[in-house]
């Protein structure tokens, strides 16, 4: 997946069925580790709930559903299904229910479950990701101009300059999408005549806000 749809920030949502209240939280989560992560603050926040169910997509197809509890199938898969609906990963939704008396059968918390934790995400900003690559270039100032052409063209991001320690060439670090990765390379060895070439240092994501 190189590009993708997750969250910018949380969103919050709250409705009331039969007397039952359910507080649904949506909110950004890397990998697993953070999703758990939000999951167990909000289990310390709701101490006092009947249920704090959840689901969580990421996008490398990892998933979890919880029910927490409730019947099998009646909320985590619900939550699950609200999230995929929203086309987002790396994302985890807890919804809390605070019982009320009345029993809504499971067709009645499916629909409980799936409102709440659409509504969450409806209410969360969005961004898009790009999955990039880190590189970095040592240059004679002489390819100074070569270099930051071919860092336009592909639409470079955080980029960070240096000098070499002896003194006598530019350094420069930056990502790009992983997809701009062999045309930037291509370029530089043309530009150049085979005198640079990148290194790849590392992986990274770039965001940009998603269109509304």
């Amino acid at each position: 997946m190189d590009t993708f749809v997750t969250l910018a920030g949380d969103g919050l949502a709250q409705t009331r069925i039969k007397g039952s209240t359910f507080l649904a939280l949506a909110a950004p989560a890397g990998d697993e580790a953070e999703a758990r992560a939000r999951l167990a603050a909000r289990e310390r926040e709701m101490w006092d709930a009947t249920h704090n169910c959840s689901a969580w997509r990421m996008r490398n197809g990892v998933h979890r559903a919880n029910d927490a509890g409730e019947p099998n199938g009646s909320a985590g898969a619900p939550i699950l299904a609200a999230i995929d609906g929203a086309g987002v990963v790396d994302c985890v939704v807890v919804v809390t229910r605070y019982y009320g008396g009345t029993k809504l059968g499971v067709g009645g918390l499916v629909r409980a479950y799936g409102d709440a934790a659409a509504e969450a995400l409806e209410a969360a900003p969005r961004r898009a990701g790009t999955v990039a690559v880190r590189l970095a270039v040592r240059y004679p100032y002489e390819h100074t101009s070569a270099v930051m052409r071919a860092l336009e063209r592909a639409a470079a991001a955080e980029v960070e300059h240096g000098y070499a320690p002896e003194g006598n060439a530019g350094t420069v670090e930056f990502s790009v999408p992983a997809g701009a990765e062999g045309a930037l390379r291509d370029e530089l060895r043309e530009s150049t005549a085979g005198a640079l070439a990148a290194e790849r240092i590392g992986e990274s994501l770039l965001f940009r806000n998603a269109e509304s």
